[in-house]
């Protein structure tokens, strides 16, 4: 009964930014993970941005000062601000979450990032 709907995708120029939006179906007091993962063909997928209900916010060190990762209870949606962008963040970005016993995972959405 979860349903995650990632937003805000397309394709930038290097340098660029994007701002990625993921609503849940749900309050996001629900969950104890939040998170955006990324993944291109071929590679499993990498943890890209996330916090838990304790406050911790985390990065990869790929994306550390480029990325931002937030989150709006009244809209239930979780942001990714990306800025800087460069070819090599080109992937799917799939919002996941987490609760007591569920996991859960939007769709995706394509960002491409040209040079």
């Amino acid at each position: 009964q979860v349903q995650l709907v990632e937003s805000g995708g397309g394709l930038v120029q290097a340098g660029g930014s994007l701002r990625l939006s993921c609503r849940s179906s749900i309050d996001l007091d629900t969950f104890k993970f939040v998170g955006w993962y990324r993944q291109t063909p071929g590679a499993q997928r990498e943890l890209v941005a996330s916090f838990s209900n304790f406050g911790g916010v985390n990065y990869a060190d790929s994306v550390k000062g480029r990325f931002t990762i937030s989150e709006d209870k009244a809209s239930k949606t979780i942001g990714l601000r990306m800025t800087s962008l460069n070819p090599d963040d080109t992937a799917i970005y799939l919002c996941n979450t987490r609760s007591n016993f569920d996991e859960y995972w939007g769709q995706g959405t394509q960002v491409t990032v040209s040079s």
